[in-house]
């Protein structure tokens, strides 16, 4: 396939690791093992009789067993364990469809959730979040959309990168539009258990049985490290990508699905810990915004921890991120890594420590504030 390159991980690739303060990823606070252990009540010694053989293709039986428990009401049939939500993406646009095929897919949005599908020639149709209402999704304007009856439908609430999702009421009007267009709906989870405005979104896998959703560990748990994410989707489908998984990666380590297994099991007590950290996160950065009505445009998020904030005014919000990398070591994204529309927007992360978050936030307001005079 001649693919595109993925901006955002390109992004990430050049300034990930070279910063000292990250206020543009979108997971929450990064877990030690000690925390982890706190949290489970595990031991490491629990390793010693682990043997170093292979794990299975869907899965090893204890983190598959504890996913199913928590997503599919123990069905264990319909789950497989993936590297990261990232692989599951891969092998489901790989499979489900073919060239020339339509995918509605919400805009703006994480790369690889249409980036696949266009380099295997299918047909993209962007379904736009309105900038001009906080970027709240328009049901009525989905429903024209899928008129056309495309192959598939695919979206993420929370959203990334804006942080937006919908109500239980809109989530049951889009599983309708999906079943009207007789349309694959992919369920990106990533972000679903961490909510501030409402409740968590339920899987709408037990709705609609043309459903396929991903989840991961990174976002909402902390836990980016392990690399270990699931998918829920109908046995068949399951079926086919783990043949072609065979090709890819075989299987998650078992030393990495041990670790998984404790957090599935205890998810509630891990995301509640994290919903508070986050929670507290959030009011800085609403006061910081607030603070800077001249420079700064945002809209509350009401899940996961990810805002993506208008900066009116700046001539080149990519260079200013750049630059704040480079000079300031400080983490931004730009909003042109979720397509050339958002060139005045940038992702702004919360989800770090406390410490990161209010540096990063005041070494950006002097960026900006250089910028927006051309004093460099």
């Amino acid at each position: 396939m001649d693919i595109a390159i993925a901006k955002l991980e390109q992004w990430m690739r050049d300034y990930y690791h070279n910063v000292d303060h990250d206020i543009g990823s979108s997971g929450v606070r990064d877990l030690t093992i000690a925390e982890l252990r706190g949290l489970c009540g595990f031991e490491l010694s629990e390793l010693d009789a682990m043997t170093c053989r292979d794990s299975e293709s869907y899965g090893g039986s204890g983190l598959r067993a504890a996913l199913a428990d928590r997503w599919t009401g123990g069905d264990v049939d319909r789950v497989m364990v993936t590297h990261g939500s990232s692989e599951a993406i891969y092998l489901v646009m790989s499979l489900a469809l073919q060239p020339g095929d339509e995918l509605i897919v919400v805009d703006p949005a994480y790369q690889q959730l249409h980036g696949i599908a266009a380099a295997r020639g299918c047909r993209l149709t962007r379904w736009p979040l309105d900038p001009a209402a906080g970027f709240a999704a328009d049901l009525a304007r989905l429903r024209e959309l899928a008129r056309s009856r495309p192959r598939m439908i695919v979206v993420n609430f929370p959203h990334n990168p804006t942080g937006r999702s919908i109500t239980a009421g809109e989530q049951k009007e889009l599983l309708a539009i999906a079943e009207e267009a007789g349309a694959l709906l992919v369920w990106d989870h990533a972000f679903g258990e961490l909510t501030y405005t409402a409740d968590p979104l339920p899987l709408p896998t037990s709705s609609y049985d043309r459903c396929v959703a991903f989840g991961t560990l990174s976002k909402s748990y902390g836990l980016p490290g392990l690399r270990v994410g699931w998918c829920v989707a109908p046995p068949d489908l399951l079926a086919r990508m783990a043949l072609l998984r065979d090709y890819i990666a075989l299987y998650v380590s078992p030393v990495l699905e041990f670790f998984a297994e404790q957090a599935v099991r205890n998810a509630d007590k891990i995301v509640a810990v994290q919903r508070e950290h986050a929670s507290a996160n959030l009011r800085l950065l609403s006061d910081w915004a607030g603070g800077l009505p001249e420079l700064v445009r945002f809209s509350p998020p009401d899940g996961g921890v990810t805002a993506f904030v208008e900066f009116p005014g700046q001539p080149d919000v990519v260079a200013s991120c750049r630059r704040l990398a480079e000079q300031h070591r400080v983490l931004l994204v730009p909003g042109a890594c979720f397509g050339d529309a958002y060139g005045n927007h940038a992702r702004l992360g919360f989800g770090g420590t406390t410490a990161g978050l209010t540096a990063g936030l005041s070494l950006l307001e002097r960026v900006l504030r250089e910028d927006a005079k051309g004093d460099r």
